[in-house]
């Protein structure tokens, strides 16, 4: 690759290694902000379908959740890189926390019907938005701190990644649980964690500020900038464009299984709710394995292991008999993509250069958010009798896209073992 004169000028006081440890200002934030964007994600849909009962609102409503989500990245980015990490996760979080309580004390006046469905999926619209920009912010705080971690970036990489996943253990249940007792109180307790979230926010890592560079901000910033680095990273761009194809088959499980829970297994809001918290569980268990996977097998060896175990698990769900099948199968589907989730970031972390890490990894990251919004489209337009021939077509799309990658990335350097390429870049 080559680096123009602009990537490699200093960082300034901005990029400097932070005092305090790792778990006080990285790890603690990282959670508390996790754990609200993990209730966002899962138990929207749920209340959108507790408040309606209709499985097409439930697939539009998660279109309109993650459709704002993906316009987010446009701006993110950039403005992280221009105004700093900690202040732009600070402001997102305290407007999400702002923003779902008075949603909350709205939905306690507002009697059921139109008012009420139009007020739950404006939340859904705008709570996703303000995600996103904390998302990406600890996205970057996690970047910076795991290229300056002495050789150690697959290790920073994995605790991060446990870190989210024991959110996604959490959130779920709790608020499929708090969700049977009205959703006033889901929402009362995603206000108080997006509060605390924004607190701790502040006490977070500096990330490189653009401003700060002697050669000022680089032409065509924004996601033009974010383009052109990642088309100059070919392993990174064939990486994200298959795994952006898993994402639709991961979003539409996202989007209708509390139709699958609820009306063809029967089972109730918080049996939604747990269903992904078994599968994070399970994720936990691969992203442990995952710290030692990398060291013998190399990213890429991983990487196809945890391609080829997801593939074929979601190809076993159209057929799946019952919940307790749909839930092993969906947990092996979460296990195998925590796996592809640590080889990407550990790619990330690697092979972005410092002076455009904000803007390619919003890029990358939109790009991997596009199908979510798609699927829930697709669930929106599908008739429910024919829920199972779209989730197989869509897991063949998969199963193909990921073969696909794999096949092509694999005698690529930059996906030999995790070691060997930090030794080479420190």
């Amino acid at each position: 690759m080559t680096v123009s004169p602009y990537e490699v000028q200093p960082a300034g006081r901005h990029a400097a290694l932070p005092s305090g440890s790792l778990l006080r200002r990285v790890y603690t934030p990282r959670a508390c902000d996790a754990l609200a964007y993990s209730m966002t994600t899962y138990a929207m849909p749920l209340l959108v379908l507790a408040t309606t009962g209709s499985a097409s609102l439930t697939g539009l409503a998660f279109a309109l959740e993650w459709a704002p989500r993906v316009a987010a990245f446009a701006v993110a980015g950039a403005l992280v890189d221009r105004s700093g990490a900690a202040i732009v996760c600070f402001l997102a979080s305290l407007a999400r926390a702002l923003l779902v309580a008075g949603a909350g004390c709205v939905l306690v006046v507002l009697p059921p019907g139109t008012a009420e469905t139009v007020t739950v999926m404006a939340l859904a619209a705008t709570s996703g938005a303000l995600t996103q920009f904390s998302f990406i912010a600890n996205e970057a705080v996690g970047v910076i701190v795991s290229r300056r971690a002495d050789g150690r970036t697959h290790q920073v990489q994995s605790v991060l990644i446990g870190i989210d996943q024991t959110a996604t253990l959490v959130g779920p249940a709790l608020g499929g649980a708090l969700l049977l007792t009205g959703p006033t109180r889901m929402l009362a307790c995603l206000s108080v964690l997006s509060f605390l979230s924004a607190a701790l926010a502040l006490q977070t890592p500096p990330t490189p500020l653009r401003a700060a560079r002697r050669l000022g901000p680089a032409p065509g910033g924004g996601l033009r900038q974010g383009w052109r680095t990642l088309r100059s990273l070919p392993s990174l761009r064939r990486l994200v464009a298959g795994l952006a194809c898993s994402n639709l088959m991961l979003g539409l499980l996202q989007s209708a299984s509390p139709v699958l829970v609820e009306h063809r297994f029967g089972r109730s809001a918080a049996a939604a709710g747990a269903l992904w918290s078994i599968a994070a569980a399970a994720t936990l268990v691969a992203v442990a394995c995952c710290r030692a996977g990398l060291d013998r097998l190399g990213l890429w060896g991983l990487g196809a292991i945890s391609a080829t175990v997801a593939a074929a698990a979601c190809l076993a769900v159209p057929s799946v008999p019952s919940y307790a099948g749909y839930v092993a199968l969906l947990a092996l589907f979460m296990a195998a993509d925590g796996g592809l989730t640590v080889v990407l970031r550990t790619l990330r972390s690697q092979v972005i250069p410092a002076a455009a890490f904000g803007t390619t990894l919003s890029l990358s990251i939109l790009l991997l958010l596009l199908p979510f919004p798609a699927a829930g489209v697709l669930l929106a337009l599908v008739p429910p009798p024919y829920l199972d021939e779209l989730i197989g077509v869509c897991a063949l799309v998969q199963a193909l896209a990921l073969l696909g990658t794999f096949l092509r990335l694999r005698h690529d350097p930059a996906l030999r073992p995790a070691v060997v390429v930090v030794r080479r870049t420190t």
